[in-house]
């Protein structure tokens, strides 16, 4: 398996299109992270099945969000994707997150190039409002079991605010 962080950069961000690759499958209760040290996926833990991830779930190479990890990216498909692959990803906004008090935002995007729904995403207006409410209860509850209360999402932002986010990711990537 090829390193991501060294074959992928984050991509054409200032054009909202970035690379993303798929740690997490919609649908899966099985936290699978890439572990940037040793250039391979780990299977981190098994989640209780309720908190299985409604969307697709991965990372933007070359970043580095607060909490220490890549900048995470939330794939909004119709179909769950496979662990290990990396798309072209249009940028539609951000949702703001706190977990156990460190900042560990999700940029959320859609494939660049969607022909099954001719490319209608291209913003959180897009989507239909009961995907945003349950992208925000599943991060609000998703550790409820084991840490009541530990997660906060802070809300939903536009593109720019995603571009910001990303950019500021970069810059933690070439500092460390």
């Amino acid at each position: 398996m090829a390193d991501f962080n060294k074959i992928l950069d984050a991509g054409n961000v200032d054009d909202g299109i970035i690379n993303v690759v798929v740690e997490i499958p919609t649908g899966s209760n099985h936290k699978i992270e890439w572990n940037r040290h040793l250039a391979c996926f780990e299977l981190d833990r098994v989640e209780p099945i309720a908190f299985a991830k409604p969307c697709n779930y991965g990372f933007i190479p070359q970043t580095l969000d607060e909490d220490g990890d890549e900048l995470d990216a939330l794939i909004i498909t119709e179909q769950p994707l496979t662990t290990g692959i990396f798309l072209k990803a249009k940028v539609i906004g951000v949702m703001k997150f706190v977990d156990d008090g460190e900042v560990d935002d999700k940029v959320i995007v859609v494939p660049a190039d969607d022909r099954n729904n001719g490319n209608a995403y291209h913003s959180l207006d897009d989507l239909p409002p009961q995907l945003i409410k349950q992208l925000e209860f599943h991060f609000s509850h998703y550790k409820d079991l084991k840490k009541p209360g530990s997660t906060v999402v802070e809300g939903f932002f536009d593109t720019n605010t995603a571009k910001e986010i990303i950019k500021e990711s970069q810059k933690r990537w070439t500092e460390q």
